[in-house]
């Protein structure tokens, strides 16, 4: 194994989990978002209102994505278990 070899991996590792959290991460940024606006109009500044949504969505795109972000991390392990098994 050589740098270009441990390169590639980092970098379909890093790839995996951008596109794994991804669609939670957008879903959490645009509520966020709509949050944040709705606060700036009305002049509310409750902590506990950025949070607790911004939770609760999180909590229902992971559950609505999993089969996905599955998918994503097996064939992550696949094409490592393959170049392991072929010696790179």
């Amino acid at each position: 194994m050589n740098q270009a070899d441990a390169l590639d991996l980092v970098q379909l590792a890093i790839w995996c989990v951008i596109t794994a959290s991804g669609p939670a991460v957008l879903a959490a940024m645009v509520v966020g978002i709509v949050i944040a606006l709705l606060q700036a109009l009305t002049q509310v500044q409750e902590i506990t209102l950025t949070f607790v949504p911004k939770i609760i969505t999180i909590f229902l795109v992971a559950s609505a994505t999993a089969p996905f972000i599955g998918s994503v991390i097996f064939t992550f392990s696949e094409q490592l278990y393959q170049r392991i098994e072929t010696g790179f």
